[in-house]
C-alpha cells in the first residue's frame, strides 16, 4: 500500500516561488526584513528587479570591460573567496599580481635590469592609483623642501581642464591646489606650453593623459617632456611628469609603438592603467607603476606582520578580492602581445565604421581623433531644433545607453555624444548603431523643437469705429443708464 501526505504550508521547498506568499506582499527597502524567505524567492525577487537595469554590452558610455571569456569568469568564481591583502596565506596570487607589475611594467618600457623587478602596485582601479602616484610626488616634493629648507606647505599640481574627477578627489582630499589649463574651441586637451608656463617651484607634477576621457585623444606628451626638460634646467625644480593611462595604456603600446609618451620619456616619473578597461579585466582593477625605487618614499610603504609574516603595503585600502588580479594575469598570458593589437586594431577598425556612417548622414561634426582611444565622440551641426540630450535620450528607446555632456571650461558651451568602442563591439552593431540614430534623428524632425521659444498668441484686432458709430454707442449707453434710474426709483 502507497502512503500519501498532503504538504504542509510550511514546506515551501516544493512551491513555485511564483505561487507563494513572498512575491504578493513588497519587501521592505530600508530596513532588514524580521523574517526569513527561501534562497530560491530571495534570488527571484532580486533577480526581477535587476531585469530593470540596461544591458552593459550596449552601455557605450562605458570604457569598463563588460565581457571576459568562460573560461576566465571560471577562474574569477573559483578565487572569489580569496582575500588579496592575505599575502602568506595565497602567495601564488601574490606571485601573479608581481608578474602583472612587471609585465605591465616593461610594456611602458621601465628602464629595468636584467634580473631587476618593477615597482609597482595592483590597486581597485585608476583612482587609488592615482592617488598613490600624487601622494609620492607630494612626499618627495615635501622631503626635497625640507632638506633646502624652504617652505614646503603650498604644493600644487598641474593638470588639463578635461582631467577625470579623480585628479579633483586627488587635490581636494590631500590639499593640493590644482592648477588647470583651460581648454579652448577645436583643442579639448591640455595645451603643454601653457602647462609649463604654470609650473613653479611649489609643483609636485604635471599630469598628461593617454586618452582624454572627453574625446579619446592623447595629449602630447612628449612635447611636455621637452619643455619641462628645458625649464628644469633653466630653474632646477626637477619638475616630473606623471601619465594619467587609465584608458590608452594598453592602447598606445599595441597600435602606436613609435608614439613616445612612457618612461622613454626621462621625466615620467609614474603611470597609472587601468586593467578594467583596456586591460579586458571585469571592474575592479588598477595598475601603478613607478620608474625606479628612488621614485616611490619608502616611508609611504606600510610592512605588516599580523597575518602570518612579513608583508609591504602601499594601498589606501586593505581587504579585496583576488579574482580581478587572477584575471589580467590570464588576459595578459591569454593573448599576449598579438592577441591584444588584434583587439586593439579591430575596436579602432570598428571606431572608423560608426564615425564614417555618421558623417554619411551630413548631420554631425567629428569631435573625437583617428589616433587615439577607439572612440567617436560627436554634436549637431544644427542645434537650432533638437540638442545632442534628446538623442541620448531616445536612443534608450532603442536599449543603447549614448551619453550627451558638455565639456568643460572655456569650451562649455560645446556639447557632444560619445560611444565608446571596446573589445565586444562588433562592425555589425556599429551599422546597427548608425541605423538608429539616423532613426531617432528623423523622428526629432517630426516633433515640435523644444528649443525654440513659444510663439505668443496674436493680439486681438479690434476694428476702429467711425465717429457716427461712437455717437451713437455713447448714447446707447445713457439711455441704458437713465432707464436703469427710473427704474428703480421711487416716483
Amino acid at each position: 500500500m502507497v502512503l500519501s501526505k498532503a504538504v504542509s504550508e510550511s514546506d515551501m521547498s516544493v512551491h513555485s516561488t511564483f505561487a507563494s506568499r513572498y512575491v504578493r506582499s513588497s519587501l521592505p527597502r530600508y530596513r532588514m526584513p524580521e523574517n526569513s524567505i527561501p534562497k530560491e524567492a530571495a534570488y527571484q525577487i532580486i533577480n526581477d528587479e535587476l531585469m530593470l537595469d540596461g544591458n552593459p554590452r550596449l552601455n557605450l558610455a562605458s570604457f569598463v570591460t563588460t565581457w571576459m571569456e568562460p573560461e576566465c569568469d571560471k577562474l574569477i568564481m573559483a578565487a572569489i573567496n580569496k582575500n588579496y591583502v592575505d599575502m602568506d596565506e595565497y602567495p601564488v596570487t601574490t606571485e601573479l599580481q608581481n608578474r602583472c607589475v612587471n609585465m605591465i611594467a616593461h610594456l611602458f618600457h621601465a628602464p629595468l635590469g636584467e634580473n631587476e623587478t618593477a615597482v609597482g602596485v595592483g590597486t581597485v582601479g585608476s583612482s587609488e592609483a592615482i592617488m598613490l602616484a600624487g601622494l609620492a610626488f607630494k612626499r618627495r616634493w615635501q622631503n626635497k623642501r625640507k632638506a633646502e629648507g624652504k617652505p614646503f606647505d603650498k604644493p600644487n599640481i598641474i593638470t588639463g581642464a578635461n582631467v577625470q574627477v579623480c585628479w579633483e578627489k586627488f587635490a581636494r582630499y590631500f590639499e593640493v591646489e590644482l592648477k588647470e589649463v583651460k581648454l579652448r574651441d577645436g583643442y579639448y586637451v591640455m595645451d603643454p606650453e601653457k602647462a609649463v608656463d604654470m609650473v613653479d617651484e611649489n609643483t609636485i607634477c604635471v599630469a598628461a593623459i593617454l586618452g582624454s576621457t572627453l574625446n579619446g585623444e592623447f595629449e602630447d606628451v612628449k612635447l611636455l617632456n621637452d619643455l619641462l626638460d628645458k625649464k628644469n634646467k633653466e630653474t632646477g625644480w626637477e619638475t616630473p611628469i606623471h601619465v594619467d593611462a587609465a584608458s590608452g595604456g594598453f592602447i598606445a603600446p599595441f597600435l602606436y609603438p613609435e608614439l613616445e609618451w612612457d618612461f622613454r620619456l626621462p621625466w615620467v616619473k609614474s603611470i597609472n592603467v587601468s586593467g578594467h578597461k583596456y586591460g579586458l579585466v571585469y571592474a575592479g582593477i588598477g595598475w601603478c607603476i613607478w620608474r625606479n625605487k628612488e621614485d616611490l618614499p619608502e616611508e609611504l610603504i606600510f610592512h605588516i606582520n599580523y597575518l602570518g609574516a612579513d608583508q609591504p603595503t602601499f594601498t589606501l585600502n586593505f581587504s579585496k578580492g583576488s579574482s580581478q588580479v587572477i584575471a589580467q594575469y590570464y588576459q595578459l598570458i591569454r593573448h599576449g602581445f598579438e592577441g591584444y593589437k588584434n583587439i586593439m586594431e579591430n575596436c579602432h577598425e570598428n571606431a572608423m565604421v560608426l564615425k564614417e556612417g555618421l558623417e554619411k548622414t551630413g548631420r554631425f561634426n567629428i569631435v573625437s581623433k583617428d589616433e587615439g582611444v577607439p572612440l567617436v565622440a560627436f554634436s549637431l551641426k544644427d542645434r537650432s531644433r533638437h540638442d545632442e540630450f534628446e538623442i541620448s535620450d531616445m536612443l534608450r528607446r532603442f536599449g543603447w545607453i549614448v551619453p550627451a555632456y558638455t565639456m568643460p571650461p572655456d569650451a562649455q558651451h560645446v556639447t557632444v555624444l560619445r560611444v565608446v568602442i571596446r573589445e565586444e563591439f562588433s562592425r555589425t552593431l556599429a551599422e546597427r548603431l548608425v541605423f538608429d540614430i539616423e532613426k531617432v534623428m528623423y523622428q526629432l524632425d517630426a516633433l515640435p523643437s523644444k528649443l525654440m521659444p513659444p510663439v505668443p498668441p496674436a493680439p486681438l484686432l479690434v476694428a476702429k469705429k467711425s465717429e457716427l458709430e461712437t455717437q451713437r454707442s455713447v448714447t446707447e449707453a445713457w439711455k441704458k443708464f437713465v432707464l436703469a434710474k427710473k427704474t428703480n426709483g421711487v416716483c
